[in-house]
């Protein structure tokens, strides 16, 4: 789909809805992006498509079958290095998604530079994936991890963020949106001070780059991971950037085939980059996918996309606050299309199951961010989160839904 306008989209979003089969239904209202993004036609048509015509494996073969499925592997790629902006396809590493891309970083790059007494800085927003292998990286080092604090708003307290960067300090890792309250966290800033005190920057993209324009040279991420079905691609597809002198400076994560230049019975050298971290027959039909998913978000224009989910957003969270005991959780200056809210006297997974019935899908709970909860002293949220395929018609069938739902509290 080429040239859709979003402007237009506004006020038919049903033109756009058409786009995705899942939600052709009229019925369905999917408020759920955060978690997983529904695929328009055009990504099923491209894996369909190689599995059709062009199945074969990547790199290992010379008869014309592998050569176009080499050709449509190496285009993907090539689709992730314009989309986030690296300078060279060499930067861009294929990984299962951002959970993966993370432990990759904190397996081949981080014992080369934790030492007892080292330092990596995270933030209490954090989704569990951006904290577990820091966690498990500091064990193995003796490093100590610190956690910034988060304001009652849901931003990042950049006075504590300033205070915490110090010499001792690594790697510092955030998140670029956060997953469970939408909060934009100014990366560019943050890439800035991390510089300064000779630290690295990882990024963890992966609720961003369905919403925001992401330039990993402007700003200054050291890493940037995040996940394709995320990004209205498939699942078990992502990708990891890193600067390439980084990168080549890191030995391979896993071995096997593919990352290998020559092996005999006494040693190995390995591939060149993005090579030497890709062991292994790759998901190539994911691969295909995400570089569709990718064709079509660049489809869309950015400024107009922004706009209308924005807009989205505002309708959604006026429309909510107005209703009796519901408190919204998260009121960032910047946030991406995500709305967590609380009712008191009721249990976030009790409203999800009452909309749930309404053909309203929402999540419910902790959203992979536990510290987070603890720290604004919740068990949980309801969580709606947006895609480009809402609009008002759905707001308004939410808020009609969880009104409905407030009935039987």
């Amino acid at each position: 789909m080429v040239g859709i306008d979003m402007n237009a989209a506004r006020t038919d979003i049903d033109a756009l809805r058409a786009d995705f089969p899942l939600l052709r239904d009229a019925k369905q209202i999917y408020l759920d992006s955060a978690a997983t993004t529904q695929k328009p036609q055009s990504v099923l048509d491209a894996i369909a498509g190689y599995y059709r015509a062009d199945n074969a494996n990547v790199h290992r073969a010379a008869h014309a079958l592998a050569a176009r499925a080499t050709d449509a592997f190496e285009a993907a790629r090539e689709s992730v290095r314009g989309f986030l902006n690296a300078a060279s396809t060499r930067e861009i590493i294929w990984t299962r998604g951002t959970t993966e891309a993370i432990n990759l970083i904190a397996h081949s790059y981080a014992p080369s530079v934790l030492q007892q007494d080292d330092e990596i800085l995270i933030s209490v927003m954090e989704h569990h994936s951006n904290i577990v292998p820091w966690q498990l990286a500091a064990q193995r080092s003796g490093a100590r991890l610190r956690a910034c604090r988060v304001t009652p708003e849901g931003e990042l307290d950049m006075d504590e963020l300033r205070e915490l960067i110090n010499e001792r300090t690594r790697i510092v890792a955030l998140g670029h949106v956060s997953n469970a309250l939408g909060s934009i966290n100014p990366i560019a800033d943050i890439a800035a001070l991390a510089h300064d005190a000779g630290a690295i920057l990882v990024v963890d993209g992966a609720q961003a780059v369905a919403h925001l324009e992401v330039d990993v040279q402007a700003l200054g991420a050291d890493f940037y991971a995040f996940s394709g079905h995320k990004l209205y691609g498939p699942t078990g597809i992502g990708a990891l950037y890193g600067r390439e002198a980084l990168l080549e400076s890191m030995p391979p994560w896993q071995s096997g085939g593919e990352m290998i230049e020559h092996v005999t019975l006494e040693q190995t050298t390995f591939n060149a980059l993005p090579y030497k971290f890709e062991a292994g027959t790759p998901n190539i039909a994911g691969a295909v996918g995400l570089g569709a998913a990718i064709d079509y978000v660049r489809a869309i224009d950015p400024a107009a996309l922004a706009a209308h989910e924005a807009q989205t957003l505002r309708e959604a969270t006026a429309a909510i606050s107005q209703l009796p005991g519901v408190r919204v959780v998260g009121s960032a200056k910047r946030k991406t299309g995500v709305l967590s809210f609380v009712v008191d006297g009721a249990h976030p997974e009790d409203i999800g199951t009452l909309l749930d019935q309404q053909d309203v899908s929402v999540r419910t709970g902790h959203h992979c961010a536990m510290p987070l909860m603890q720290h604004l002293g919740l068990p949980g949220t309801t969580r709606a989160s947006f895609g480009l395929y809402n609009g008002s018609a759905d707001v308004t069938r939410f808020v009609q839904a969880l009104d409905k739902a407030l009935t039987f509290i």
